[in-house]
């Protein structure tokens, strides 16, 4: 699918981040963080909706996945890190704030920079991750929660990346056989020099001393959760709004799996304009 987008060198933190930016120059802007495998394309299916509704949109591929923004150390993929790469991108394409929508990992981030950034966000949509301290509370009550996690062990192990790419990238295919042939997308970008160590050394650094930190939410929030996501269960969707001190809905989505922007794109992106024009 061809989206009329156009791709932006953004420098910032002394890194070079791709942005792919479209829809009206006037209207509202939004920025959207990709999870992993993906990148910026996982929201192609949702833009053409945000941009006939009015909405200006940030794409932006992350750190690890712009080949100008792919440290070697996997202490530079703390959360941090990418929390703070989020702020300087809005400071640089020259906004004072912005919309923020997030999708995995980039939901990490998001409810971080809506956290402890709350002057930049507008408002937030977080998709699939809960926030961080409904997470925590679901891992220690929920021994169900804690198994889901197991998945994370093999990808912070130094083989991961040779068993991701076996066979033309036939176990990332697998884990996302669900988008169909959009699949082939991520895992063939997966093959760039980097890229998949970049992605994966954003598990690899993860601290649950980071998310503990987290505070409440105090700009409007819409969080989507799907009831088929293999990870997150329905005790941190529930529990979430406990740490949001501003309009808030919780979006459950039946029979959707993890990769709601592609799975379900028409009801992912009515509820980021529902939540934008609410704000």
């Amino acid at each position: 699918m061809r989206v009329a987008t156009t791709r932006r060198e953004i420098k910032a933190r002394g890194l070079t981040f791709d942005v792919f930016e479209g829809g009206p120059a006037d209207g509202q802007p939004i920025l959207l963080l990709h999870g992993f495998p993906q990148d910026h394309r996982e929201f192609d299916l949702i833009l053409p909706r945000l941009h006939a509704a009015g909405l200006r949109t940030y794409a932006l591929d992350q750190r690890g996945y712009s080949p100008g923004a792919r440290p070697a150390a996997v202490a530079d993929y703390r959360l941090a890190e990418p929390t703070a790469d989020a702020v300087a991108v809005i400071e640089a394409l020259g906004l004072e704030s912005a919309h923020v929508v997030g999708h995995d990992w980039g939901a990490q981030v998001a409810w971080l920079v809506a956290g402890q950034h709350p002057e930049r966000v507008r408002s937030l949509t977080a998709i699939s991750v809960p926030h961080p301290r409904a997470l925590g509370l679901a891992l220690r009550v929920r021994p169900t929660q804690r198994a889901r996690f197991v998945y994370q062990a093999f990808f912070r192990s130094p083989g991961s990346e040779r068993a991701l790419l076996a066979g033309n990238g036939a176990l990332l295919k697998s884990m996302m056989r669900a988008i169909g042939e959009r699949a082939a997308l991520y895992a063939d970008a997966m093959r760039e020099p980097g890229r998949l160590t970049g992605g994966l050394n954003w598990y690899r650094a993860l601290s649950p001393k980071a998310l503990r930190s987290m505070g409440v939410v105090t700009v409007p929030t819409t969080y989507i959760w799907s009831d088929r996501d293999p990870v997150f269960r329905i005790t941190a969707a529930l529990r979430t709004a406990d740490w949001v001190q501003a309009d808030y809905q919780l979006v459950a989505m039946r029979d959707i799996g993890h990769w709601v922007p592609e799975e379900a794109p028409k009801a992912t992106a009515e509820a980021i304009i529902r939540r934008v024009t609410q704000a």
